[in-house]
């Protein structure tokens, strides 16, 4: 009877030593889960923030050339007059 209640206590103990194994992993693969989704979030915000400012720059240089070609045009027609 001895010998079955320590082998059940070795059972237990072999059992929460593995339980705690098994919740210290879990937890280490759910943290390097969230770095790496973190890291990718971070290299998108970057990419979306840089093509963001190309298209601006695009646009601010095209609303430019717009209005310069109007200044021009206007200044033609002033020197006409």
């Amino acid at each position: 009877m001895a010998s079955m209640k320590k082998s059940f206590g070795e059972l237990k103990s072999t059992t929460q030593t593995a339980a705690k194994g098994m919740a210290e992993t879990t937890v280490q693969a759910a943290q390097e889960a969230v770095h790496q989704v973190a890291e990718s979030s971070k290299d998108t915000t970057k990419t979306a923030t840089e093509e963001a400012s190309k298209q601006t720059q695009t646009a601010i240089n095209s609303v430019a050339s717009k209005a310069q070609d109007s200044i021009k045009g206007l200044g033609q027609r002033l020197v006409q007059k």
